[in-house]
């Protein structure tokens, strides 16, 4: 491998000196020396330094999801579609932004170590003036689908890998994402990829053309093709049009084909009357359900003969400043009281609400995955439907399948006379909710992944499958992605699930703990030092054990303000030196003693601070508690940092 790779470096240097290379590089295509040309000249790339793959971390991940999250929620099926179409040729399927990151992944996870490594995974930077020339970063800068095949790449580092990208455009003309499909490796010759290129070509136009009628769904669409039988199905050309008939939207090959020669705004501000042979007040009549093939029309500039369809603006259409104004529905605000890190999950699941994809809950054991998973229900227009729960960890193994999908009658032994719904049927409407949904059985998931992708779900020992209606919630606290490198668990259905993915902050980490107790205790008064207590404790069941604890302590404090003595014993605590030392017998329960009144602790946190030069951040990692813990024990401790003090705080 070394030997090809330095052969593979001599090739790139000798293009970059002489601007040609042959004939080392005559094999390779015109658009890849153009590349490896613009990466040595333009983007300072050095052939012979051998660079990995660029991951980002999941914060800048996630930056690059919220910017074009609507896009993601389209484009996922087409993901999906065209994953299922070559996840058995051993590839991978990424989709990216306009700047080359990968914001979308579907593959193999039991792979994932070499995935990861080679960049064919979540949040790699695909960019040209990163990774050199390859299938993403040269797509973006030509802005054409291609395939680079193996000692194409500029790094010699990525030489085995084959890659073929296509982009996707906006309505106005500008790159939004690009589609990609990769693989680990390659022994045949580059034209074998010829089909994966149409394929990731086909897609990518189909995600475009989703993306376009949703952008313009409020607007006057137009569908026209060449061929009137698919005029419905696959048409050719788009175009959107504001109410005086001037082109406002288009997709990319309205953009080549109709109005050729032009800049990639051409299109937009065209009168419809300077694209076709009709004044646009009689486009009313294209409307009508009358045949294909009686729609023509004839095109202006060529003398092409082509067929219309169009769709009009509804009347009363919602402004997409409206959508972005709309509050967030009240069963999903009353889940924070001002959590910013809660507030973010829950505004993309207020967006999320009616939306058809499945949303995966993740967080630890108690965070609330049932309680979100009923507000965005009821925040939803599924809400006079039912809410099914399942608890796929509490169903025995072998009652779990005629539970969730039912049985006719006589299926088994001991079968009702009668048959029996499943739960599946009984949320039809409504919302399927299935809690610890890593702990379903293999055999089980196959047929869940039926229901999720084919509508229908058919009962124990019945001839026919049912028709259902659902969206499906699924939690867990337990890490999927092992679980998938395991075999213990299906990647398709990983994938069919996570359509959105919402992380519960642990309540340790909640900046609004202090409100959730008050706002738990309905009013009653809570002395101090039982505050100081619940503050400092580390609350290993999160919402559910704090939820226990205030409801014992109500019960038990009579009609006055609740008091330490109220409080039962808390076990779990931390680390030290937060962590409180167990009294001798007969003294006070841990942790229920104020942190403040221990002054060996107090000396122990001042030196962890000064070991930090008082970066509390930094603190807080050496002592494995969140930032907001840190400042209250600091706080009940009299610490002050010191440049507060210096500024007289």
């Amino acid at each position: 491998m070394k030997s090809v790779q330095n052969e593979h470096i001599a090739t790139v240097m000798q293009v970059a000196a002489d601007g040609t290379g042959a004939p080392a590089a005559a094999r390779h295509d015109a658009i890849i020396r153009d590349s490896w040309l613009r990466c040595v000249h333009e983007h300072r790339l050095d052939p012979t330094r051998m660079q990995e793959a660029v991951i980002l971390p999941q914060s800048r991940i996630r930056e690059h999801q919220d910017q074009m999250e609507a896009f993601l929620h389209i484009a996922r099926h087409g993901l999906e579609s065209l994953y299922s179409k070559v996840a058995g040729l051993g590839y991978v399927v990424l989709l990216t932004d306009a700047r080359g990151v990968t914001v979308d992944f579907l593959g193999d996870l039991v792979f994932e170590p070499s995935l990861r490594k080679a960049g064919l995974y979540l949040g790699a930077d695909w960019s040209e003036v990163h990774a050199g020339t390859c299938g993403v970063g040269t797509c973006i800068n030509t802005g054409e689908a291609l395939t680079v095949h193996l000692e194409d790449h500029f790094d010699a580092t990525h030489i085995p890998l084959t890659c073929t990208a296509a982009p996707v455009f906006s309505s106005q003309g500008r790159l939004s994402a690009v589609l990609d499909i990769s693989q680990l490796s390659s022994s045949q010759p580059k034209e074998s990829q010829h089909l994966a290129l149409q394929l990731v070509t086909m897609h990518a136009q189909a995600i475009e053309n989703a993306a376009f009628l949703h952008r313009h769904r409020s607007d006057w669409l137009l569908r026209l093709s060449g061929a009137p039988q698919f005029l419905d199905v696959q048409p050719d050309y788009l175009l959107a049009l504001d109410p005086a008939g001037r082109v406002i939207g288009h997709n990319r090959r309205a953009q080549r084909d109709l109005l050729p020669g032009r800049s990639p705004s051409g299109l937009l501000g065209v009168a419809f009357e300077d694209l076709f042979e009709l004044p646009f007040s009689q486009i009313g009549r294209f409307v009508q359900n009358q045949p294909s093939d009686q729609r023509a029309v004839m095109h202006g500039r060529s003398g092409r003969l082509l067929f219309l369809s169009v769709t009009a603006p509804p009347r009363a259409a919602m402004t997409p400043f409206a959508v972005a104004d709309r509050p967030v529905p009240r069963p999903l605000a009353e889940l924070s009281a001002g959590d910013a890190a809660l507030d973010r999950q829950i505004q993309r699941a207020a967006r999320l609400v009616n939306s058809p994809i499945s949303l995966l809950i993740t967080g630890e054991t108690g965070a609330g995955k049932e309680y979100f998973a009923k507000a965005v229900h009821a925040s939803s227009e599924r809400r006079a439907r039912p809410f099914i729960a399942v608890n796929c960890a509490a169903i025995p193994e072998s009652l779990i399948e005629s539970e969730l999908f039912g049985y006719a009658p006589g299926s088994f032994s001991g079968a009702a006379s009668r048959g029996k719904r499943g739960l599946i049927t009984e949320a039809d409407g409504g919302t399927l909710f299935l809690d610890e949904i890593g702990d379903m059985p293999l055999a089980l998931q196959a047929r869940l992944l039926r229901v999720l992708s084919e509508h229908e779900v058919q009962p124990v020992g019945a001839n026919r499958p049912i028709a259902v209606n659902i969206r499906v919630i699924a939690a867990t606290h337990a890490p999927l992605e092992s679980l998938v490198q395991a075999g213990r668990f299906r990647d398709d259905l990983y994938y069919r699930i996570n359509g959105a993915h919402i992380l519960l902050p642990a309540l340790r980490d909640r900046s609004d703990l202090p409100s959730m107790i008050d706002r738990l205790l309905g009013g009653r008064a809570l002395q101090p030092d039982a505050r100081a207590v619940l503050l400092a404790y580390h609350w290993p069941g999160n919402l559910r054990e704090l939820r226990n604890v205030l409801q014992y302590a109500l019960s038990v404090s009579g009609e006055g303000a609740v008091g330490l003595e109220d409080l039962p014993e808390l076990q779990s605590v931390r680390a030290a030196p937060l962590q409180a030392r167990r009294p001798p017998p007969g003294g006070v329960p841990p942790l229920q003693r104020p942190a403040a009144v221990n002054p060996p602790e107090d000396a122990a946190l001042r030196q962890v601070l000064q070991s930090a030069q008082w970066n509390v951040s930094r603190a807080a990692r050496d002592l494995g508690v969140s930032r907001m813990t840190l400042y209250r024990h600091m706080a009940r401790s009299g610490i002050v940092p010191p440049n507060r003090q210096a500024a007289g705080e």
